[in-house]
């Protein structure tokens, strides 16, 4: 992975960029940054993703107007780097898996996520089809002041509404403590807060809550058995039955 201070010194345009805070990404660069005295994201993409960051500056100019999502100021195609706002507040990864967090809060955060995938779906959905967010994870959303934001749309596509609530479902179930049964609870009232407020039904929910599963192992190998053991039983018995079937 490089280093934000790799561009810094390469773009003359960043040499008064004072880096703030790395966050970690699976493939590309990614700082909070002061620029130009003002609190910036600086997003770099590696050269074979130009395709990503186009795909996320689209949805980010269309959306931030309407949604709780970042603000573009620039793409920088010189150098392959996306200027965003900055959003601060908990990562809701870190809130969800708080031990000292209340489940009645844990509640709240999960029906506050489900009205942000209303809302993206919602806003996104054309005649015919949607778009969906794409890397739908508990990593990519932030709570602020009693708000959810979402953050990284670069995998935004055309594809079905259960794909992003699996995905999500996925990272609830499998981040650390995995598959206890207050995760199980969560996805449930998760699901239910999405479903009572969309028109459209959501169709294959287990299937694709085990599909989502399947696909971290390629970035937890270590969980691979405990993945596909609950893969499968979600997959077979369904998400209320694999909770009680330990």
């Amino acid at each position: 992975m490089r280093d934000i201070k790799d561009l810094i010194e390469k773009a003359e345009r960043y040499k008064n960029v004072l880096v703030q805070k790395r966050f970690d990404s699976k493939k590309n660069t990614v700082a909070y940054v002061v620029l130009n005295g003002q609190p910036r994201i600086l997003k770099w993409f590696v050269p074979g993703l130009k395709q990503n960051m186009d795909i996320e500056y689209t949805v980010l100019k269309k959306g931030f107007s309407a949604l709780p999502i970042p603000s573009p100021f620039e793409k920088d195609t010189e150098n392959n780097v996306l200027v965003m706002s900055y959003i601060l507040g908990q990562n809701v990864c870190d809130v969800v898996n708080d031990s000292q967090t209340g489940f009645e809060e844990k509640e709240k955060v999960v029906q506050l996520l489900a009205d942000w995938f209303v809302r993206f779906h919602t806003f996104f959905k054309s005649e015919d089809q949607f778009q969906i967010r794409g890397d739908a994870t508990l990593r990519n959303f932030i709570r602020n002041k009693g708000r959810i934001w979402g953050v990284d749309f670069e995998e935004s596509r055309i594809g079905k509404p259960s794909e992003d609530l699996a995905t999500l479902c996925g990272s609830l179930l499998s981040t650390d403590p995995m598959f206890v049964d207050e995760k199980f609870q969560l996805c449930q009232t998760f699901l239910d807060a999405y479903r009572k407020s969309v028109k459209w039904t959501v169709e294959h929910i287990n299937a694709e809550i085990s599909y989502a599963l399947l696909e971290r192992i390629q970035w937890r190998p270590n969980d691979e058995e405990i993945l596909r053991t609950y893969a499968t039983k979600i997959r077979n018995k369904g998400l209320q039955v694999a909770r009680h079937n330990f």
